[in-house]
C-alpha cells in the first residue's frame, strides 16, 4: 500500500513538473497564429508569461483599432485565454491580429494547466474608447 501511494505521489510530482518546465520558443521561429483576414494592425501588444504570472496586471487596448497580440513564454509552458475577444495563444500559435468591437475588462487566463499556481494565473484586457 505504501510503494503504491508513493509511486503515485511520484507520478503527480513529474505531472506538475512537465507541466511548468515547458521549451521556450525562440523569437526568430516566427509565429503561426491567425489574423482577421486583410486586416493589418496599426499597434502591437506583448504579453509575456512565466511561472504563475504575466508580466502585467492588465493591458489596454483601443475599440475599433486592430493590434497584433504577440504571446511570450518566458518560463514554464503557458497559454492566454480571453472567449470574449476571441484570443486563445500560446507557444504554437504565438500571434493574431484581433480588432476589439466592445469597451469592457475581460479576464484572460492561463490555458495551459501549469502546476499549483495555474489558477491565480489571471490578468485583464481592458478596451476603452
Amino acid at each position: 500500500m505504501k510503494k503504491t501511494m508513493a509511486w503515485l505521489a511520484a507520478c503527480m510530482l513529474i505531472l506538475v513538473l512537465a507541466a511548468c518546465g515547458g521549451s521556450k520558443q525562440s523569437a526568430d521561429s516566427g509565429s503561426s497564429g491567425e489574423s482577421d483576414p486583410g486586416v493589418t494592425a496599426s499597434e502591437e501588444l506583448v504579453i509575456k508569461a512565466s511561472n504563475y504570472e504575466f508580466d502585467q496586471p492588465e493591458y489596454h487596448l483601443k475599440k475599433g483599432v486592430p493590434v497584433n497580440i504577440v504571446y511570450e513564454n518566458v518560463n514554464g509552458n503557458h497559454g492566454i485565454l480571453v472567449p470574449e475577444l476571441n484570443l486563445q495563444l500560446d507557444t504554437r500559435n504565438s500571434s493574431k491580429v484581433i480588432t476589439p468591437d466592445k469597451v469592457g475588462e475581460f479576464e484572460m487566463s492561463c490555458s495551459v494547466f501549469c502546476g499549483s499556481g495555474h489558477s491565480s494565473m489571471i490578468s485583464k484586457i481592458i478596451v476603452e474608447e
